[in-house]
């Protein structure tokens, strides 16, 4: 029997680089559909037994979509916005009792699979693994974090920033897409851990990794098939490519 299953959907985001400070990021559309309900409609395939969707720029008009859409979502607001791993942090009220895996998605990735996203949850539960990490091999991998792992196992035992790594590590082509799945108690027990000490002074979700590696947690990771699924949607050009995307798809 599958372990319980709940998602996080970060959907704080500005979108500056959208030309329109007005509208929520993940409020605009492909097919019609915005790019948020296309990640909500993938976690109820999945079967997720709680979606819980991290709300706060024009967070009105997010939760107003959502509830139209008579998919029951847990609306939480980040305020501040103080990084990604604060923003899971508001998912902790909202899933208390809960015990499974908490898979982590970005409401402005439109098209990742079902397939995908199944072969992450098994590979994670086949491990099994502290938390598993969805990842992209590139033919250019610049300014993303790097996937560093270990030798023979293949476990993850690094994610190093583009700006942060040696020439060696900026050579590696397999990167970290920002799409996760955690052991529930693992992921709140170490976000308890995780301290804003950089320049942004934000918490970073990734933080809660080196928590793991320090408890010899395992941490795997699976590439996508193919990295267009992994694209996060931050400009107006990304947006009309991911559109073209979704038609030939379901063309």
């Amino acid at each position: 029997m599958a372990r319980p299953l709940a998602v996080v959907i970060m959907a704080a985001g500005k979108g500056t680089r959208m030309n329109n400070p007005g509208m929520a990021k993940v409020m605009y559309t492909i097919a019609d559909k915005p790019m948020v309900e296309h990640v909500v409609d993938l976690a109820y395939a999945l079967q997720a037994e709680r979606v819980v969707a991290i709300v706060g720029w024009q967070k009105d008009s997010v939760i107003d979509h959502l509830r139209g859409t008579g998919k029951r979502v847990d609306c939480v607001e980040q305020t501040p916005q103080l990084g990604t791993g604060h923003a899971v942090m508001q998912a902790e009220n909202p899933l208390q009792g809960f015990s499974g895996d908490v898979l982590v998605l970005s409401g402005d990735v439109p098209l990742l699979t079902m397939e995908t996203v199944q072969r992450l949850l098994d590979h994670h539960r086949s491990s099994p693994a502290a938390a598993t990490v969805l990842t992209a091999v590139l033919p250019d991998a610049t300014g993303y974090g790097r996937i560093l792992r270990a030798v023979g196992t293949g476990d993850v035992t690094g994610i190093v920033e583009h700006k942060d790594a040696t020439e060696e590590q900026r050579a590696i082509r397999e990167i970290n897409s920002g799409i996760y799945v955690f052991d529930s108690a693992h992921l709140f027990e170490g976000l308890k851990h995780i301290t804003p000490n950089n320049v942004q002074k934000e918490y970073y979700l990734t933080d809660v990794f080196r928590y793991l590696w320090n408890k010899q947690l395992p941490v795997r990771a699976i590439a996508a098939d193919d990295p267009i699924e992994i694209q996060g949607i931050n400009t107006v050009q990304q947006l009309e490519d991911a559109r073209g995307v979704y038609a030939k798809r379901h063309g």
